[in-house]
């Protein structure tokens, strides 16, 4: 065999060996009932046709490959926002593999996260037995300060009452009766990351304001001039929520950062291990009920969150769409400026005229080309906004997670601005809708997560990487998109994947290497 202890392959070259490709062969012979290679192109030619996108765009009752992840996914990023949180999702444990493995890969960190193990048996007699056992473990094993839990599938199904068993679990002694223990329903089968992320924050605004489920008396809110701060689910929170603690720290405010979760998937290499790191703490938790406003950067990832603390609280809420660029970080500073009197420093001043300079120096490379967008509705809006700063055309916009409201607020803004004529918004659709769109209505380039790249390969359609999650390239998350200087780390990006496609088209000597080949 080619592998072995003194010479060990990568499994793109093990893969690749004779032995494997004989194995592989044998295997399609034999078990795939493979039918003739001319019947699959043919029918693989087909599925690139008007025809076929007509048919791919009327079908109800299939998802394939859809541009967004589960509910507890959500939940769990929302967890480990707090300090000395874990995160407790009453289901099985290989969804809980999953959610350790997607984040793990992301912000290529360990990402602590446990579950109450629930099998076959559970599935059929509930999983209270399994919550009390969980959460005593849970307790002891690892001494958090907190737990969040969250629910599966499989919890959802059969009904089992979140409240009621961890509420039993302390009268049997898993936990102290006065142990911080928030909890929220996630059922995958509904909604997606963001609608879990929502649900696990208001689940902590809740406990922490509403008298932790019945068990003390509520909150009595004392009013001062401190910000609350939400990042939302956000695959650049360790870059953006430290550029954001930047601004508000040279704009000399008070603020607290509501779910924090830049440093336990930002933890230093320093010989010191740390299950916990970072995060807003319990104390912090408490005292954002007095605050003058909250401020959420994601509205379609906090509306019940927000809904809950405008109503129950009566702070004052504003929400923006993940703002990226000149004129959706002009409109966060100014509002922020609103909401705390204080000016907008010259430091950030002279950052926005950089930009705007970086962007006058280049957009004549975004100008007039064609991009499809998919990812997290916020993100969309925020990417295509930017687009057409740069003259770019956002043709295709799509969120397996963005509902028609959303989908006419996008519309809106596209039809407001002349680099959004002809271009599109597809809420509820996924990425072979995507691939539909992508060869019969060409763009130039796509920009959304990792799984883009089979897109790229199928289509032809090079592939800018933005969203979440990003498996195949390291340490983007480090870089904030938000504000002036996040808006530079996006038109760097851009124009880096605009340059490598013009250099594939110039490499011919004498023949499409016309001057200005290294001058871009």
């Amino acid at each position: 065999m080619p592998q072995n202890a003194d010479h060990v392959l990568d499994h793109f070259d093990l893969f690749r060996q004779p032995e494997y490709r004989e194995m592989l062969a044998n295997k399609k012979k034999n078990f795939e009932n493979p039918v003739a290679e001319a019947e699959v192109q043919r029918v693989v030619e087909w599925t690139k046709t008007p025809e076929y996108r007509e048919k791919n765009f009327a079908r109800e009752a299939l998802t394939v490959n859809p541009a967004k992840a589960c509910q507890p996914l959500g939940a769990v990023f929302a967890a480990v926002g707090f300090e000395g949180t874990i995160p407790f999702v009453h289901g099985s444990q290989g969804c809980v593999a999953y959610y350790r493995s997607h984040f793990s890969r992301h912000f290529k960190e360990p990402s602590s996260c446990v579950s109450s193990s629930m099998t076959e048996d559970a599935a059929v007699f509930g999983g209270l037995n399994n919550m009390i056992d969980g959460l005593a473990n849970t307790y002891n094993l690892y001494k958090p300060k907190m737990i969040a839990v969250s629910t599966t599938c499989m919890a959802e199904v059969i009904g089992d009452d979140l409240n009621a068993f961890i509420k039993t679990a302390k009268d049997k002694g898993s936990l102290p009766m006065s142990y911080d223990v928030p909890f929220a329903h996630t059922p995958a089968f509904v909604g997606s990351h963001i609608t879990g992320y929502d649900n696990a924050l208001k689940g902590v605004h809740e406990h922490f304001w509403g008298g932790k489920a019945g068990t003390v008396e509520k909150l009595q809110r004392v009013p001062n001039e401190t910000i609350n701060f939400i990042g939302g689910f956000d695959p650049y929170t360790v870059g953006n929520l430290r550029e954001i603690r930047r601004i508000f720290d040279m704009m000399g405010f008070e603020y607290t950062i509501i779910a924090d979760n830049s440093d336990v998937w930002d933890t230093p290499t320093d010989g010191t291990f740390r299950m916990f790191d970072g995060g807003t703490t319990i104390d912090e938790m408490v005292a954002a009920v007095n605050s003058k406003a909250t401020v959420s950067m994601q509205e379609y990832c906090t509306e019940k969150t927000m809904k809950y603390i405008e109503e129950e609280w009566k702070h004052e809420t504003v929400a923006f769409n993940h703002p990226i660029g000149v004129k959706a970080t002009d409109d966060f500073l100014l509002e922020i400026s609103r909401l705390t009197g204080k000016a907008v420093p010259e430091q950030i001043k002279l950052e926005r005229g950089r930009l705007v300079d970086a962007m006058a120096d280049s957009s004549s490379h975004i100008h007039g080309k064609k991009f499809a967008i998919y990812g997290d509705p916020d993100l969309c809006i925020g990417l295509a906004q930017f687009l057409m700063e740069n003259g770019g055309e956002p043709t295709h916009i799509l969120a397996t997670n963005g509902s028609p409201k959303w989908a006419e607020k996008v519309q809106a803004m596209l039809d407001a601005n002349p680099f959004g004529k002809n271009c599109h918004v597809y809420p509820l659709r996924d990425l072979w809708h995507m691939r539909s769109l992508l060869f019969t209505e060409p763009v130039d380039f796509l920009i959304g997560n990792t799984y883009g790249k089979y897109l790229e390969r199928d289509t032809g359609t090079p592939l800018i990487r933005i969203g979440f999650p990003i498996f195949d390239r390291h340490h983007h998350h480090r870089y904030p998109v938000w504000g002036y200087q996040g808006g530079l780390n996006v038109l760097v990006w851009i124009l880096d994947k605009i340059f490598e496609e013009i250099d594939k088209n110039t490499i011919v000597p004498a023949h499409s290497d016309f001057s200005y080949d290294i001058i871009r």
